[in-house]
C-alpha cells in the first residue's frame, strides 16, 4: 500500500484524469469501483453490470454538465449504443467504463485552499444535498481522529453512525480513517494542490467507495 507521497508522485507522472486519480487512491488502500479505459468497445467486458460510462479527459472537470456521464447501463448492447452517442460529443477523448455502486449513503469529501489559512478538509452530505443544503464542515489540515470525530457530528452524516438512520448506517471508525488518509494527501501535496473533490463518496457500513474524483492545482 502506498502512502500520500506516492500518491502525489503518481499524479505527477500519470496526470489528473479521474481514472489516474482513482488508480492512485486505490494504491493508497482506498476503494474505488472497478474500471477500464477504452477508445472503442472491446469484444467483451469483464465487468459486472450495471456500469457507468464516462468521458475520460482531465480538461473536462464537470462531465455531467456536458453529457459526459451515462449511468445505469445494464447490458453490453446498451453500452455500445451509449458509447456511439458519447463519441459524437467527444470525438478526441477516451472513455472510462466503471462498475456502478448502487447501495450506500452519498457524502462529499474535499480539500480546498484559502489564501490566508492554507489547506482545509471538507466533509458533508454528497450529491445534490451538498448544493441545496450546504451541509458541510471544515478543518485545517492536518487533522487527527478527534477532529474527524467532531466533523462527523457537525453534519447530517452523524445521524447515520451509531444506530443508523432509515436502514442505512455509516461505520464511524472507517470514515475517520478515510478522512485522515485524504488529509495526508493535502499534507503531501502542499502548495501543489488548490482543490480536491471526491463527490460522491458512497458509504455502506464500513465499505467506502470513491465514485468521482478531481484535483486542481500545479501537480
Amino acid at each position: 500500500m502506498n502512502n500520500a507521497d506516492e500518491f502525489i508522485k503518481e499524479i505527477k507522472i500519470n496526470g489528473k484524469s479521474e481514472f489516474c486519480i482513482k488508480t492512485a487512491l486505490k494504491n493508497m488502500g482506498i476503494t474505488v469501483p472497478q474500471s477500464v479505459i477504452i477508445d472503442n468497445i472491446p469484444e467483451k467486458l469483464d465487468m459486472s453490470y450495471p456500469v457507468v460510462l464516462k468521458v475520460s479527459d482531465e480538461s473536462i472537470l464537470h462531465k455531467s454538465d456536458v453529457g459526459g456521464v451515462s449511468i445505469s447501463i445494464r447490458t453490453f448492447e446498451e453500452l455500445k449504443a451509449r458509447l456511439v452517442k458519447m463519441k459524437k460529443l467527444f470525438p478526441k477523448s477516451q472513455f472510462m467504463v466503471e462498475e456502478m455502486v448502487e447501495e450506500g449513503i452519498e457524502i462529499i469529501v474535499g480539500i480546498s485552499r484559502d489564501k490566508v489559512f492554507g489547506l482545509s478538509i471538507m466533509l458533508g452530505m454528497g450529491g445534490t444535498m451538498t448544493e441545496i443544503y450546504h451541509d458541510v464542515t471544515f478543518r485545517l489540515i492536518p487533522v487527527n481522529r478527534y477532529d474527524c470525530d467532531r466533523m462527523i457530528d457537525e453534519v447530517s452524516i452523524g445521524k447515520f453512525t451509531e444506530n443508523g438512520f432509515r436502514g442505512h448506517k455509516i461505520d464511524r471508525n472507517a470514515l475517520i480513517e478515510f478522512l485522515i488518509k485524504i488529509s495526508s494527501i493535502g499534507e503531501a501535496g502542499g502548495n501543489l494542490i488548490d482543490q480536491m473533490d471526491l463527490n460522491p463518496v458512497k458509504i455502506n457500513g464500513s465499505k467506502i467507495f470513491v465514485l468521482d474524483a478531481k484535483i486542481m492545482g500545479e501537480l
